[in-house]
């Protein structure tokens, strides 16, 4: 077992400090002393009122919950912190222009010394994609050739590009990003084999939509096998999930049980934990607990 990463996703977070987002940004800097290796945001460009159509069941948040731009609120996080992880699960990249893409993860990526790893995914609700004014259909495809070009911008200058929904030639883009064309990308995609593919061909991890373990396992499976397939190290995907929330005997949610079946996670080859702080506590002082938790549950796995 290879070391296993601990992440907290910032949902909600600020609302543990009076909705202040600059002082939950500031926390972060505690949160890594404390242990953590990572923070993750969720993205909505916009939102539409059909939250009903969400597949996973109920959406969990109300309609005017503040989505914040996760690649401006990073560039904050990167000031403030100097080890954790800046990541996303996911950033709907089909909304933003591939180029654009492109610089703005460069961009992150250099003022943080190079701490990105970028969760992709194509989200679910159709009028985030009409409202952006990006077509619905062939997101899927819209979203490989963005990474296919970021690569080479990250990589080439002059580069050039020539794909379905983009195309150039000679075209410059600096910075390049200090990881260069290997900052690490996670599709956070259904693990049928056509997305296989896709993450094996392009993408350098997955980010299980669900906390079932043995489909989590099933798909850790098969994307080792097409990692095998490819020439590629199998033992180098990455794989970060939530694990499903466990109650305690007092009917409210409990840290130390849900991190109990992590541990599952871990076995079936998980190799980052994240849990969401708005899940389990009110407070700061419950946050840090949490944080502390996590570094032990992480210190545990040596042993």
């Amino acid at each position: 077992m290879g070391d296993v990463r601990v992440s907290l996703g910032l949902i909600g977070l600020e609302t543990l400090f009076g909705g202040d987002v600059r002082a939950m940004i500031d926390w972060l800097a505690v949160a890594e002393d404390l242990g953590i290796d990572g923070v993750t945001l969720t993205d909505h460009v916009v939102m539409g009122e059909a939250l009903e159509n969400y597949p996973y069941g109920p959406f969990p948040m109300p309609l005017d919950w503040p989505w914040w731009e996760p690649i401006a609120l990073l560039s904050a996080i990167a000031q403030a912190t100097k080890r954790v992880r800046l990541q996303t699960a996911i950033l709907i990249s089909p909304l933003r222009p591939a180029v654009l893409l492109a610089k703005q993860l460069a961009t992150l990526d250099v003022i943080s010394g190079g701490r990105v790893s970028i969760g992709l995914g194509v989200g679910w609700q159709k009028e985030e994609y009409e409202a952006s004014g990006v077509p619905w259909e062939g997101r899927f495809g819209l979203m490989v050739e963005q990474i296919e070009v970021c690569r080479a911008l990250w990589r080439d200058a002059p580069a050039a590009y020539h794909g379905k929904t983009v195309s150039f030639d000679r075209i410059h883009s600096r910075p390049f990003p200090v990881q260069g064309d290997r900052i690490p990308i996670m599709l956070g995609i259904a693990p049928s084999d056509r997305n296989v593919a896709r993450i094996a061909d392009h993408a350098d991890g997955w980010l299980p939509i669900q906390a079932d373990v043995p489909s989590i396992a099933e798909g850790i499976v098969k994307l080792r096998a097409a990692f095998v397939e490819r020439g590629r190290d199998p033992k180098s995907l990455m794989v970060r999930a939530v694990p499903r929330a466990v109650k305690g005997a007092d009917g409210r949610l409990d840290v130390d049980r849900t991190l109990d079946n992590a541990h599952a996670m871990v076995e079936a080859g998980v190799t980052e934990i994240e849990l969401f702080p708005l899940h389990f506590t009110k407070d700061r002082a419950g946050a840090e607990a949490l944080a502390t938790k996590l570094a032990t549950f992480k210190a545990s796995l040596r042993r």
